[in-house]
């Protein structure tokens, strides 16, 4: 009777989750109804009040976010706007660019400090994320003083193909009401090479990488909340682009914490040796996690 029950709930619940990326798939009479349920929107993770008092100690780092690794390529695919995948699925970046474009994100900086004065509009962005440089038959037409037109010009654009890694900002404090150890995330920002280099090839493109624009992160928030994140295991259970980031269910690492130097970058005082690097990271990845340790060992 028990066993009989249980895969009765069982079936339940299985009957009860609709498929994020095939919404009304099993309904569908023809292909464009495919999708068309999905028009509820999703409210952010609720973080909660927290008062000063209650922080008993916090440290913010800067870390990178390197989309060749595979934990982290659900933040980087799908790369090609098609019309197919895309319109179910989408990058990341892609979701915070198309939001930039509407209006929905507007607090974008040019440093991850987020003052007044770096803060950017979509306008500041075009220098960014596109680059025009004159084609051989422009050359041509300047030298034998022909009119030059639009047609001349070969233009080069940062998409998604070209996002490398992401930078992330977020503090780790400690509650003491709660007695925990929580991170919360700050800011983030795409990393692609410089768009001056996208002509040059490859191996000038790799060694220019820099971040595009840090975007403050509460308020994407709700943009994110309302994309899902493919989910390899099971298309039908996806979760948010901010359910995953704020439960960091991806790899990083720390290139720079607060300090006293004037915020130094790891590879500031550590030169070119990346294994001493990184082994820096974990020294403060280490430092952070035992921290919660220490407060119940002394």
């Amino acid at each position: 009777m028990k066993k009989g029950f249980f895969i009765l709930l069982l079936l339940l619940a299985l009957y009860s989750n609709n498929s994020w990326s095939q919404v009304n798939l099993l309904n569908a009479k023809v292909p464009q109804e495919v999708g068309l349920e999905q028009e509820e929107k999703s409210n952010p993770i609720a973080y909660g009040y927290i008062d000063d008092r209650d922080v008993l100690w916090s440290k913010t780092v800067w870390e990178i976010i390197d989309l060749n690794e595979r934990i982290n390529f659900p933040l980087y695919y799908p790369t090609i706007n098609n019309g197919l995948l895309s319109s179910s699925r989408k990058s990341l970046y892609r979701i915070l660019y198309d939001h930039i474009v509407d209006g929905s994100i507007t607090e974008i900086y040019s440093t991850s400090y987020f003052n007044d004065s770096e803060k950017l509009t979509f306008e500041d962005l075009t220098d960014i994320l596109e680059s025009k440089n004159l084609s051989p038959e422009g050359i041509s037409k300047a030298n034998a003083g022909e009119q030059i037109t639009d047609d001349d010009y070969d233009i080069y654009r940062i998409a998604t193909d070209k996002i490398a890694q992401y930078r992330i900002k977020g503090t780790w404090y400690f509650n003491k009401r709660l007695g925990e150890l929580k991170y919360r995330l700050l800011g983030i920002a795409p990393v692609a090479p410089d768009v001056s280099t996208l002509s040059q090839g490859p191996e000038a493109m790799q060694d220019a990488l820099v971040p595009l624009f840090w975007i403050w992160f509460p308020d994407a928030r709700e943009v994110l909340a309302n994309n899902l994140v493919f989910n390899p295991r099971n298309s039908s259970q996806g979760i948010s682009f901010d359910h995953l980031l704020n439960s960091r269910r991806f790899n990083a690492t720390i290139y720079k914490e607060e300090n006293v130097y004037e915020d130094r970058q790891v590879n500031e005082y550590i030169y070119e040796d990346a294994l001493r690097q990184l082994l820096e990271s974990e020294r403060i990845k280490a430092e952070i996690r035992d921290f919660e340790l220490d407060m119940w060992n002394n």
